[in-house]
C-alpha cells in the first residue's frame, strides 16, 4: 500500500515531534514506516536557533525511504536561522504529505544549535 485514500479516512491523529539537532549529519525528523497504513500530513515545521550568538544555517530535505536513508530532494536549503530566531520552514497553507516509506531528515551547519519542532496528522 503506498497510501490510503484521504478521502475516505477512518483517523486523523494530531501529533508534534521535536528533535535537537545533536550533530552536523543529517538527522530524520519524522519517518513514515513501510507498510504502516497511514500518509502523514506535515502542517508545520520549526527550525529553532537555541544559540544565543552565531546564526547556523537549515537544510530539510525529503526522502522517498524510511528514516532519510536514500535520496534527499530539498525543502529548503542552507537557510539562515538567525541566533535567538525561529524560521517557518512547512506550514499548513503548504504542507507536505508522507506516504509509507518516505521521511524528512534536517541537517544543520553547527551541532547543538539548532531545534527542530514538527506538527502533523497521521491519516488512515
Amino acid at each position: 500500500m503506498a497510501a490510503p485514500n484521504i478521502v475516505n479516512v477512518a483517523t486523523i491523529t494530531a501529533k508534534t515531534d521535536s528533535v535537537a539537532l545533536s550533530s552536523t549529519g543529517g538527522i530524520s525528523v519524522l519517518s513514515n514506516a513501510s507498510n504502516s497504513g497511514i500518509v502523514m500530513q506535515v502542517v508545520a515545521l520549526y527550525a529553532a536557533n537555541v544559540d544565543g550568538t552565531n546564526n547556523a544555517h537549515i537544510t530539510i530535505t525529503v526522502h522517498n525511504e524510511p528514516a532519510g536513508a536514500g535520496t534527499g530532494f530539498a525543502v529548503a536549503n542552507t537557510v539562515a536561522v538567525p541566533a535567538d530566531a525561529t524560521v517557518v520552514v512547512i506550514d499548513k497553507n503548504s504542507p507536505i504529505f508522507l506516504e509509507e516509506a518516505m521521511s524528512i531528515k534536517a541537517t544543520p551547519s553547527a551541532a547543538d544549535d539548532i531545534e527542530i519542532t514538527v506538527s502533523y496528522q497521521e491519516i488512515s
